[in-house]
């Protein structure tokens, strides 16, 4: 990644999420602390009003704006190629949200960089998701966002139909399937459920959630795992 590209990173991070440590920004961007106070003085040099605390961590002034956006053009291709993936692949409500997001952008682009349809190489397919699977996911994301409790009727591999209370946290696209990530109180444990084979969702009684779980503890677990 080009210099300028991390100190654009870095700044729309300190917006996000200030006050933050050069620690945690160095985590995030995957550099050394050392690393990042070269760049906060980069930022001052450059004019970014940036500056830090002892023992708090690094803040913007109140009110900064960053200038107008610019794209490559193989960033705009990324950019449509995620909003066509979102529309085919969760809500209609989400592939709505984001189609209104592209037309904004494209709007604010030089007529040279607009791209036709006919010229988009990379493409996802309309319907590649069920109708029953987008309700589902549907219905899934909203509750994760309400942070709720759901009950799940569940088909395993071998066609057995169970149920169980989750506590959803995530949702994750893997190999061409959607997968929920949960804590399930039956097995005081997380769990994994294709969300294609989920066949039925309702209400749940609600439950003491253990203090540690968390969709970033989730996912360490998981990443783990991964690497082991």
């Amino acid at each position: 990644m080009r210099k300028s590209d991390r100190l654009f990173q870095l700044t729309n991070i300190l917006r996000k999420h200030q006050p933050v440590t050069a620690k945690t920004l160095a985590e995030k961007l995957g550099v050394s602390e050392r690393t990042i106070y070269r760049y906060m003085d980069d930022l001052s040099v450059s004019g970014v009003p940036v500056y830090g605390e002892a023992g708090v961590g690094y803040s913007l002034s109140e009110g900064y704006e960053l200038p107008p956006l610019t794209l490559t053009a193989q960033e705009l291709e990324a950019l449509v190629s995620g909003v066509n993936f979102v529309a085919a692949l969760t809500t209609d409500s989400f592939s709505q949200s984001a189609q209104s997001l592209l037309a904004k952008i494209e709007a604010a682009l030089p007529e040279h960089m607009s791209q036709t349809d006919d010229k988009r190489i990379v493409r996802t397919p309309v319907l590649a998701t069920k109708d029953v699977d987008r309700s589902v996911w549907g219905h899934l994301h909203d509750t994760i966002q309400n942070q709720a409790q759901i009950t799940l009727q569940y088909q395993s591999a071998d066609e057995r139909v169970t149920q169980c209370a989750i506590y959803p946290l995530g949702l994750f696209y893997w190999g061409g399937k959607w997968t929920l990530g949960a804590w399930c109180f039956k097995r005081h444990a997380y769990r994994d459920f294709r969300i294609d084979r989920i066949k039925g969702l309702f209400q749940a009684e609600q439950q003491s959630v253990p203090n540690n779980v968390s969709l970033s503890h989730y996912i360490n677990l998981r990443q783990g795992e991964s690497n082991a």
